[in-house]
């Protein structure tokens, strides 16, 4: 959905937070860093490619700070920006909600 076509608030948070990945790469974020391995560690099945798109457009959307180390072998680390740490009330209530309800 392009960005022009957003009609509402609640819309434009599904936009940058949707997808299968997206909310538990936050939620693993929170409260520490984490490289690429630990992340697909926590979030098999997911694949490498699957990953690292969903990272790169949450770093886009200034969600993600990925931070490169100048070494051998490289070295990136994941963290939550400002902005995506403003999300933890959003993934918490999710969290919550999941748990008391039955669907």
């Amino acid at each position: 959905m392009r960005r022009t076509q957003i009609r509402c608030p609640a819309e434009r948070t599904l936009v940058l937070i949707g997808g299968r990945w997206k909310v538990l790469i936050l939620y693993h974020l929170d409260p520490s860093l984490r490289r690429f391995s630990e992340l697909r560690r926590l979030l098999m099945p997911v694949t490498p490619r699957m990953l690292a798109r969903q990272l790169r457009e949450l770093e886009r959307d200034g969600l993600v700070r990925r931070k490169i180390y100048a070494q051998v072998p490289p070295k990136v680390e994941y963290s939550l920006t400002p902005a995506g740490k403003s999300l933890k009330p959003v993934i918490a209530a999710m969290c919550q909600w999941g748990k008391q309800t039955r669907c």
